[in-house]
């Protein structure tokens, strides 16, 4: 029988294999400095109208109230990161990771070899993965488990990387050596706190309430008319954080096809984007991420950049 450094060890070199960043573990216990955090930033209102964030406390917090018997949390980083760039500078602009198809589904079937290795190599053991789903504190795990840390931002930077890459994991009832968690790299930088235009980074916080991801893809409701000529023209998602994070010189392109950007797409004008219909809509993002904020709540986006109101 393999030790459990040994069982990490081939499923590491299995995510590697699989195209996967980078692959860390952790073990399955309760999240005991998250709690507090979390439970501070709900009671703020931090989450605006996200009510899901407030729904599962317990089971966010634990992961053994998800998988029973759970051992270890593998981490997993797929990278996103694009180089290219939408071709007119005054068109509204998409965030880099919705650029392609809808990660939620190409990462998800990313993981599925790696689930089938680990049951071929270890039998049917009880787990579950998630991709950016479900009631997971997935930086936190990201962090403890070595992928790298919490940025003043919070999205996850990884040295040599920077911070392009999506999230998942599996929660798995196998023992399992656990790396050391990633060690805090930030210094005495401010640069995403400094350029956000909304005021919604604190150091090593977040308040979603505020953020333009949040605003072009949450919000459901009327954009308030405090934002007016503060989103930057972003009219889904926002990179900025992640623009000026002086780890991002790190990033190198990604090598997954279905992540590439249709050429229609960045070759949008600006009077395109505004002039776009339902039936383009649906054809330029179908199975994309974008498909979130439905039709409607991408032309609301689009009149609050041009006008300031709805």
């Amino acid at each position: 029988m393999l030790s459990p450094r040994e069982n990490s060890e081939r499923i590491k070199a299995k995510a590697r294999e699989l195209g996967f960043l980078a692959c860390g573990i952790a073990r399955a216990e309760f999240l005991a400095e998250e709690a507090p955090r979390l439970e501070r930033w709900l009671k703020a209102g931090k989450h605006g109208d996200m009510g899901y964030m407030a729904n599962h406390f317990d089971l966010r917090l634990d992961p053994r109230r998800l998988v029973d018997g759970a051992k270890s949390v593998i981490s997993l980083a797929y990278n996103y990161y694009t180089p290219p760039k939408q071709e007119d500078p005054e068109a509204p602009k998409l965030s880099t990771y919705a650029y392609g198809r809808d990660y939620h589904k190409v990462v998800r079937r990313r993981m599925e070899p790696l689930m089938v290795f680990i049951t071929e190599q270890f039998g049917d053991l009880a787990m579950r993965a998630f991709v950016d789903s479900g009631p997971v504190l997935e930086k936190a795990w990201a962090q403890r488990s070595g992928i790298g840390w919490v940025g003043k931002h919070t999205n996850v930077i990884r040295q040599g990387a920077g911070s392009y890459f999506f999230l998942c994991e599996i929660i798995i009832d196998l023992e399992l050596e656990p790396d050391p968690p990633a060690t805090d790299h930030c210094g005495t930088c401010r640069r995403c706190i400094d350029a956000c235009p909304t005021d919604a980074i604190t150091p090593y916080g977040v308040d979603g309430s505020k953020c333009i991801s949040y605003f072009t893809i949450e919000l459901k409701s009327a954009i308030p008319e405090g934002m007016s000529g503060r989103f930057n023209n972003w009219a889904f998602g926002c990179d900025i954080c992640q623009q000026v994070c002086p780890w991002n010189r790190f990033s190198t392109p990604h090598q997954e096809p279905e992540f590439g950007p249709k050429p229609e797409l960045m070759a949008l004008s600006k009077d395109d984007w505004h002039g776009m219909t339902e039936v383009v809509f649906e054809k330029l993002f179908h199975n994309s991420a974008v498909k979130r904020t439905k039709y409607e709540g991408l032309k609301r986006n689009l009149r609050f950049l041009d006008t300031g109101v709805e």
